[in-house]
């Protein structure tokens, strides 16, 4: 083990409220491809009408080929498991006095793995929400995503997750607000290239509490300037080890 993940295993010790924010790079290692980055399901020949595809405008022009689009995400997402990385975050919650995970991922993972506090940033693949009553069901990750009427109003249900062009939900970005009044100990930044700005916003401010920041990604990114180290490697080859030392 090299000097920085030794330095990791003693810094999260010494430490009892751990925040993590997660990326599309904590799933790679579950066989879900990412959307950023060279390799990257934006980077593809076809990355730029994806992206139209999934937005707002989208929805309200050509609802069905957003659906579509949707139900490829879910269809690449349906069949992966928790990753090593997302069980070692789960597992902290035995010894630490608090564990938060926000995620930009969509895929659900982190509830899979156990982890009980966790704020899903831009939605959920297998959940869907009525606009209209604001009711939501959790989905079997098993069934296909199709259309369906609100059990509340029958008012037809969407995907609950935030395309291009729309805003954070609120009762995330609250979360986000309370959470950043609280004292954490130790921020870990993992898999997450800091293409939002609100991501690297998050990561400063929890910073400017006190919070230790500690980037684990395989390359450079935005955020690596403001952390107290950048450890390069997989999340999971990184968390697993160090966490099952810490603890």
């Amino acid at each position: 083990m090299d000097a920085d993940r030794r330095w990791l295993v003693d810094l999260v010790r010494s430490k009892r409220r751990l925040l993590a924010i997660t990326g599309a790079g904590i799933s790679a290692e579950s066989g879900i491809p990412t959307y950023r980055g060279i390799t990257g399901l934006y980077a593809s020949d076809d990355g730029a009408q994806i992206m139209r595809d999934l937005s707002a405008d989208s929805l309200a022009r050509r609802p069905a080929q957003v659906w579509t689009r949707i139900q490829q995400m879910a269809d690449r997402c349906r069949p992966a498991r928790p990753n090593p990385a997302h069980l070692a975050l789960a597992l902290c919650e035995r010894w630490m006095e608090s564990v938060t995970i926000f995620t930009q991922n969509v895929d659900g993972l982190h509830r899979a793995a156990g982890s009980r506090d966790v704020v899903e940033l831009h939605g959920n693949l297998f959940r869907q929400r009525c606009d209209a009553c604001g009711h939501r069901v959790e989905l079997d990750r098993t069934a296909a995503t199709e259309p369906r009427a609100c059990p509340s109003c029958e008012h037809e249900m969407r995907f609950d997750v935030v395309l291009f062009g729309e805003l954070l939900p609120e009762r995330a970005t609250e979360r986000l607000r309370r959470q950043l009044t609280t004292s954490v100990d130790v921020c870990l930044v993992v898999g997450t290239t800091g293409a939002f700005p609100y991501v690297v916003g998050l990561a400063q401010q929890a910073a400017a509490t006190g919070a230790v920041l500690v980037e684990i990604n395989l390359e450079d990114t935005p955020l690596s300037p403001y952390c107290a180290r950048a450890i390069r490697g997989k999340a999971g080859e990184v968390l697993a080890p160090v966490l099952e030392l810490a603890f």
